[in-house]
């Protein structure tokens, strides 16, 4: 099935909990898109979410966001994955895998067996091991399946550096990298703002306690989702939006550089494993990684974060 024509004006969403409704909300709302499909294994819940997000248009742009099945997906731009056992309060993301493995088994050979174009972008979590597992499923070459990855944690990190120093966490660069859970790392040694080194303008702002500062702010993004499970049950709206940028970064071929997670080939002597590393991205999927600087700390780091990984991968899948 599928004659490899792409609709760049169409994305798919499988799977329609709290993420892959608050993602096609963001998405709706962005304008890249003039038809929304929506998949779930409880088609009523599908046909609810796509009503109720419908119900927006009149302040919105024309587009058709309706509840479908795997055939609609075949002329998608971009299939999301977001399907999948939510983590529950005191959960690892790593106890999940093997319960989404076993749900990716009944979803991934359907998208492969329709001969899509477009780009698989997986957001389910643990996201580094099942965009591993959607890979190896789909037989899709390595540039078009990508993983949400640390996008949203990076954007957690900027934004609390940003409130750290009272500076627009625009202005920041700084990256999560490796798993997206308890393993990443803060990249603390290229991390700058406008191009000044962070411990310089921490300095300027009053801050030298760095130590304490750099292992309290790593932490807390690290335990954001955490603190959010906690509190309200889930967390469905950072990552929508971390979402919606990635998809804008593919359909308009920014080569946007973010931090998604997709199959490492001897980048820091990686291979085999799919973590997060600062990648161009643009209509292709993943263009071009970007190995940043790493201190000799962070690149310890970074190899026990993929062995950590490849621990999980072994274990939990079996194809």
């Amino acid at each position: 099935m599928g004659n490899g024509k792409i609709n760049a004006r169409k994305i798919a969403m499988i799977g329609c909990g709290f993420v892959g409704s608050a993602s096609v909300y963001s998405l709706m709302q962005s304008g890249l898109f003039s038809e929304i499909v929506l998949i779930d294994a409880n088609h009523d819940k599908a046909e609810g979410e796509a009503l109720d997000i419908s119900h927006g248009l009149p302040f919105a742009k024309p587009m058709n966001i309706y509840a479908g099945d795997y055939d609609d997906i075949v002329d998608a731009a971009i299939i999301i994955v977001s399907a999948g056992a939510a983590q529950k309060p005191g959960e690892t993301r790593l106890d999940l895998v093997k319960k989404n493995v076993g749900i990716f088994k009944t979803i991934i050979p359907e998208i492969a067996k329709r001969n899509c174009q477009g780009i698989l972008l997986i957001v389910a979590n643990p996201v580094d091991v099942l965009t591993y597992a959607a890979l190896k499923m789909s037989h899709f070459p390595a540039n078009r399946v990508i993983g949400s990855g640390t996008v949203l944690d990076s954007a957690r990190f900027k934004y609390l550096l940003g409130e750290h120093l009272e500076v627009d966490s625009r202005s920041i660069h700084a990256f999560i990298i490796g798993e997206h859970g308890d393993s990443e790392i803060a990249t603390w040694s290229s991390a700058n703002v406008s191009g000044i080194p962070i411990h310089k303008v921490c300095e300027m702002r009053g801050y030298i306690d760095h130590d304490y500062e750099t292992d309290r702010i790593a932490d807390e993004v690290k335990n954001s989702a955490y603190e959010i499970i906690d509190k309200k049950g889930a967390t469905y709206y950072g990552i929508g939006m971390a979402v919606r940028r990635i998809c804008e970064a593919i359909i308009r071929d920014e080569k946007s550089v973010l931090p998604v997670s997709s199959l490492m080939t001897g980048q820091y002597g990686l291979d085999g494993v799919c973590l997060s590393m600062p990648a161009i991205v643009g209509a292709n999927g993943v263009d071009t990684l970007l190995p940043i600087p790493l201190s000799k700390e962070e690149e310890k780091a970074l190899q026990e974060s993929a062995a950590t990984l490849k621990q999980v991968i072994d274990e939990a899948i079996d194809f």
